[in-house]
């Protein structure tokens, strides 16, 4: 019996998702999708879990969606098109917005290449890590198409229309170090600690306090869209409401205890 395509295990507070279809160079599969769809709802509706961690096995992190055994799309019509990627296709585009929107940190671990649905998927998540060996790219133009499923919005508003036009006007691939200095990933590690270095930062956010991580999740997405006045507000508002909480209280009180133990 073969194994599933996407293995999960708890560590600590940290839930893992490891893309596990290595022969297929991690290939979206229905099964994949279908058990990711499943640990991202775990995930959301555990309060005990802090963090989500998607990484992979084998020689690529993802090599975008199966195409063999992908859903056929009806290109009869552009709208019955554009219906498809909205509601089906795996159900990505709902997958993606959930990653988005759940009020916790979501990082991708990607050990070495990352190509379009697996780039799509990852733009979705709060932070992206990368080992020295990994690369990305968007290789839908090759094929007279452009990818749907939040490639082309998320990639443009976390690079910019600049190296947007470079992925995927061009079509050029982007390396590691690349990828940092243009502010798609957050770190990249050495390949033989990357692992380490990645657990290291996961249990660094699992740190965090839940509040404010999910306070600032939704502050951060409003206040990149607003006018600078209506952000400063924005921010005052969110403050305002960890200022009442519970997190907040208990905090301000261990500092007072640490200052006061440090006086006597």
């Amino acid at each position: 019996m073969s194994e599933p395509h996407l293995l999960t295990e708890r560590v600590d507070n940290i839930l893992i998702a490891t893309l596990n279809r290595p022969h297929k160079l991690n290939a979206m599969s229905a099964e994949m999708l279908s058990l990711l769809d499943a640990a991202i709802a775990a995930f959301r509706d555990d309060p005990s879990l802090r963090v989500l961690l998607i990484r992979a096995v084998g020689r690529y992190f993802c090599a975008g969606a199966d195409v063999v055994s992908s859903e056929l799309m009806d290109t009869s019509s552009g709208s019955l098109i554009r219906d498809a990627h909205r509601r089906k296709i795996g159900g990505v585009q709902r997958m993606w917005d959930e990653l988005e929107a759940i009020e916790k940190p979501i990082v991708a671990a990607h050990h070495g290449p990352c190509v379009g649905g697996g780039l799509e998927m990852s733009l979705s998540c709060d932070f992206r890590l990368a080992a020295a060996n990994a690369s990305y790219s968007f290789p839908e133009s090759l094929f007279g198409s452009l990818p749907a499923s939040g490639g082309v919005s998320r990639l443009t508003r976390i690079v910019g229309t600049h190296w947007a036009r470079y992925f995927l006007m061009a079509n050029m691939p982007v390396d590691a170090s690349r990828a940092l200095a243009m502010g798609l990933v957050h770190e990249v590690f050495p390949n033989e600690s990357f692992a380490e270095n990645v657990m290291a930062f996961c249990r660094h956010l699992a740190k965090q306090k839940p509040e404010v991580m999910g306070t600032a999740k939704i502050a951060i997405e409003l206040a990149r869209d607003l006018q600078a006045a209506q952000a400063r507000s924005l921010e005052r508002l969110a403050n305002s409401t960890l200022l009442l909480g519970d997190e907040y209280k208990s905090g301000i009180a261990e500092v007072r205890s640490r200052l006061q133990r440090g006086k006597t």
